[in-house]
């Protein structure tokens, strides 16, 4: 299946019923007073997160979502009856943005969450509503509302704990299929990756992470170069990013410190939120290297990126250093899960009332 993380589509809420103004006419019965019954109310549009997608391609092809109308009420007491709600089922991790106002109008990041995008008009009111002691024969009745109507942008961004960075060909999809299940395509061609793939790492017994792989980024990747600036935005949900670099590349006026540059630049014209992010440097491909022109590989790399964080070598085609790899990327997602949660409890109690103490 093709995958679609974008579509756009415009959302139709149904109208109210109209009230009626009708009165009992029965043979027996002198003088039977309003009986007319209120409209029923309109369909309202409802998105809900299913973990069973994965793509939003059928939003490309569907791009106008209409509800009913509620229907008018009638004589006899009769009320209007009112329409079927819509619901719209899209992946986990899809963003609702309003093209008018910008507005972002659902963010549904768990499965089976659910959000109005629509709401349904509310139905007239019959004239039995206007019957009192003054006005024993009221002819007053209302229309039923009309229903909202929106044009939305819809994201796919995926729910991943790491995020990998890099040029094409720096090795992210083989690092992807060394240390997971998952089996992206991997071939010695620069954009070999064409849509994100995510990979369940598996640390030990009840400790795994989900990785992200998007396509590579080049220079230009900001104003549009390239395919990775398209997926950028599945990174954003991410607490770690991996910045994978090829330190042995083939081409030997390559520059491994330049080109590394080059993605921090273009993550930063992206998005500043993105660009500070916890981010680690990956040196990959150091089987290429001979054993004895490994140290000086990697210390003129660093000197030459200046870069002080953390940083990993690693041969993701032999599996050299990626076991150590994966388990400084859980322990740091542990470390990060246990301060927000005390951040949380912290929150909580500055915020919970004072009570006399007796």
């Amino acid at each position: 299946m093709k995958f679609v993380d974008e579509a756009i589509i415009e959302v139709h809420a149904g109208k109210g019923g109209d009230g009626v103004a009708s009165f009992r006419r029965e043979k027996y019965i002198p003088r039977g007073g309003p009986d007319g019954g209120d409209g029923g109310r309109g369909g309202s549009v409802h998105a809900v997160a299913d973990r069973n997608l994965n793509t939003l391609i059928d939003y490309r092809y569907a791009r106008i979502h209409r509800a009913r109308d509620g229907e008018n009420g009638r004589g006899s007491d009769q009320y209007g009856k009112s329409a079927s709600d819509v619901v719209l089922r899209v992946p986990v991790g899809t963003v609702f943005t309003d093209l008018e106002s910008g507005e972002t109008v659902a963010d549904l990041d768990r499965d089976s969450a659910r959000a109005l995008l629509a709401q349904g008009g509310a139905g007239g009111l019959g004239n039995l509503h206007f019957k009192s002691s003054v006005n024993r024969g009221p002819r007053q009745f209302t229309r039923g509302t009309a229903g909202e109507r929106r044009r939305l942008k819809l994201e796919l961004r995926l729910l991943a704990d790491v995020g990998l960075l890099g040029m094409p060909n720096a090795g992210k999809s083989t690092l992807i299929r060394a240390v997971s299940a998952a089996r992206p395509k991997v071939a010695d061609y620069p954009f070999t990756t064409l849509a994100p793939s995510l990979g369940v790492v598996r640390a030990d017994v009840n400790r795994s992470f989900v990785l992200a792989d998007i396509p590579g980024l080049i220079e230009g990747a900001a104003e549009g170069a390239g395919l990775g600036h398209q997926f950028l935005r599945h990174l954003a949900r991410t607490r770690l990013l991996l910045h994978l670099v090829d330190i042995a590349p083939l081409d030997a006026g390559t520059d491994p410190a330049r080109e590394a540059r080059a993605i921090t630049q273009e993550l930063q014209k992206y998005d500043e939120t993105l660009y500070r992010k916890p981010r680690w440097l990956v040196l990959n491909k150091i089987d290429r290297l001979p054993a004895g022109d490994r140290d000086r590989a990697v210390r003129r790399f660093l000197r030459n990126f200046h870069w002080r964080g953390k940083s990993f070598i690693i041969s993701a085609l032999t599996g050299e250093g990626c076991r150590e790899l994966v388990f400084a990327v859980m322990k740091h997602l542990e470390q990060d899960a246990g301060s927000r949660g005390r951040s949380t409890a912290k929150a909580r109690r500055r915020t919970q009332p004072l009570t006399p103490q007796s």
